[in-house]
């Protein structure tokens, strides 16, 4: 028998847990300084299907030559793609960082605005990397969903989606505004340690009393 779920309970036990672990790679960005708007968009193109340990060495090699749209375009392609190596797609990466510089410079004067609507509007931006920008960046109440975040919440019971995008509209509905940022800063790194996709630790983990293990089938 499951416990009634409480979702600020459960994002309690999962602060505790994840601490010895490392941090999301966008939110331990934001702790060494890279804070910008900017800055948190570009490394979350980095970040695609890319695994944290790798996210982060390379923003921090591409931010070592370029922090700003500005700085960003004094790189020529070849070398851009070249400061990518180990990220996938480092050409392909290295052409939508190219133009999401040149339309900031050229329609935004430098500034790129904190709106949903125009990052999305930015080629290679999709709602995963606007709302994890704004919510690291800026902090506005922004739910970012990833692999992660969509294979926990439907293993709890919580939602019950098909695809990250539905998982989304989903827990903006459900989930109170002023944990919306948590969700990704905190399951990301839960997911990826301890309600892992195979073998989940169910057997040492703070939130089994909560939670359904919808499709757990064998785990530690």
């Amino acid at each position: 028998m499951k416990l009634n779920f409480d979702l600020n309970t459960v994002l309690a036990r999962i602060e505790e847990a994840i601490r010895p672990y490392p941090k999301a790679a966008m939110f331990d960005l934001f702790e060494r300084g890279y804070n910008s708007l900017f800055e948190q968009l570009i490394s979350c193109i980095v970040s695609i299907r890319t695994l944290d340990e790798t996210t982060i060495p390379v923003s921090l090699r591409l931010f070592d030559q370029a922090r700003t749209p500005e700085q960003l375009l004094t790189i020529d392609i070849p070398t851009l793609t070249e400061l990518l190596y180990g990220t996938t797609y480092p050409d392909q990466k290295a052409y939508t960082m190219r133009g999401i510089a040149e339309r900031i410079v050229n329609e935004f004067g430098g500034q790129l605005p904190a709106d949903f609507a125009t990052l999305i509007s930015l080629k290679g931006v999709g709602p995963k990397c606007a709302n994890l920008a704004l919510g690291v960046a800026t902090g506005q109440a922004a739910i970012s969903v990833d692999v992660h975040v969509h294979r926990v919440v439907n293993r709890w019971g919580y939602v019950h989606t098909k695809q990250p995008e539905q998982t989304l509209k989903v827990l903006e509905n459900q989930v109170p505004r002023d944990q919306w940022v948590n969700i990704n800063r905190l399951l990301m790194p839960f997911g990826k340690h301890i309600c892992t996709g195979t073998l989940p630790h169910c057997s040492t983990c703070p939130v089994l009393p909560y939670c359904e293990q919808v499709g757990v089938e064998r785990h530690r």
